[in-house]
């Protein structure tokens, strides 16, 4: 499988280094940085995605403080703790906690680590890391929960009592049949049967290249190296294994699209009514594999694929799906054919177990010990 190394770098650019840089040197006495090797340390070693809220997260911090006529570099505990009320909700009465929307535990905890990562990197105290703000952070979590919302499963035939059954409602099976016809129709099909296939993440899909994938037997199997990713940012790289259907899926793709090096999945371009016009030469933007997941939800209510389904059902669902939802089926897939938690999280590329569990929680409840005492009891 050939590989470069320069295909596998992916750092910070100049430009968001920069801007790390001048984020941590606001909050800098005197704006002088103490140990400007540290920031740039620190910008090199993150991953875009962290960058990206890091920066984020300080630009709504300055804000607060702003609201609160404090300036930044000279924020206390208190600030941060009224702060932390007024993300979570507990405070509705001040002006700058009417204009702070309101977040969940987990944003909020985010925001935390990287504000006190920031005073921490200008040199300052840190003032997250109070008692005050402790306990008030801790009483955030009281009320609000530490439950993340999970986005909705996409499995392969939906929710099935078992794998004979026929496809129902929302599922792979049933998007692969709403897809188009066309040029997009074939991208879409490709991609989706890679998704399932990997388990990938929206950011290791629109990273995957051609020279990535390489036939793996004579019976069609494909192997897909899967370079930096969420839990590899060193680079260290996984094998994920593509179905024979999955490897002509994406031939085809490529042979329409005239793809023979670069980026694997591509943005297809069309006009005003649809048809389509031509196809991109960079890579599909990550946060447009929600869209499309979205978009192939509609047209499948469109062609009238999902049954009884209404229009608020769909809706309800469309906000639901995120670009998560195909990896959340393939854990619920897997867990529903018996398989291990262990080769559950090596072939996807799980690292933290209870992960894993919380996606298969739902159909434990629908198929576990509960389930089958109640279906005793309703056949008497």
């Amino acid at each position: 499988m050939a590989t470069t190394a320069l295909s596998r770098i992916v750092s910070a650019s100049p430009a968001r280094l920069d801007e790390v840089v001048g984020e941590v040197r606001q909050l800098s006495p005197e704006r002088q940085l103490v140990d400007p090797q540290l920031v740039e340390a620190a910008a090199r070693a993150w991953s875009p995605n962290t960058i990206r809220a890091f920066l984020s997260d300080l630009k709504l911090w300055d804000t607060w403080c702003r609201r609160l006529r404090v300036r930044a570099g000279e924020a206390s505990a208190e600030t941060v703790a009224a702060y932390v009320r007024a993300l979570s909700g507990q405070d509705r009465e001040s002006a700058a906690a009417k204009a702070t929307p309101p977040r969940a535990a987990a944003t909020i905890a985010r925001y935390l680590v990287n504000i006190g990562w920031a005073y921490r990197m200008a040199g300052r105290g840190d003032p997250t890391a109070a008692p005050l703000v402790r306990f008030e952070h801790k009483a955030a979590r009281k009320l609000l929960g530490t439950r993340q919302r999970q986005a909705r499963a996409i499995r392969f035939k939906g929710d099935i009592s078992d794998f004979d059954s026929p496809a129902m409602g929302i599922c792979l099976s049933t998007l692969l049949k709403a897809t188009r016809r066309d040029l997009l129709g074939v991208r879409d099909r490709a991609l989706l049967l890679v998704a399932y296939d990997t388990g990938c993440r929206r950011s290791e899909l629109a990273a995957m290249m051609v020279h990535d994938i390489e036939e793996a037997d004579d019976g069609g199997a494909g192997i897909v190296e899967i370079g930096r990713s969420k839990t590899d940012q060193e680079g260290q790289g996984a094998l994920a294994y593509l179905s024979p259907m999955t490897m002509r899926a994406v031939e085809a793709w490529r042979t329409a699209a005239r793809i023979e090096r670069g980026a694997l999945f591509r943005r297809v371009e069309t006009y005003f009514d649809g048809s389509v016009r031509g196809v991109g030469d960079s890579a599909l933007h990550p946060g447009s594999i929600t869209l499309i997941y979205k978009r192939l939800i509609r047209q499948a209510f469109d062609k009238k694929l999902l049954g009884a389904m209404t229009e608020a059902d769909v809706a309800r669902a469309i906000a639901a799906v995120s670009s998560h939802s195909i990896r959340v089926g393939v854990a619920q897939d897997n867990f529903a054919a018996g398989e291990s938690l262990p080769a559950i999280m090596q072939a996807y590329r799980w690292r933290d177990a209870k992960t894993v569990m919380r996606y298969g929680e739902k159909l434990a409840a629908r198929s576990g010990a509960s389930a089958r005492m109640a279906a005793r009891f309703r056949e008497e």
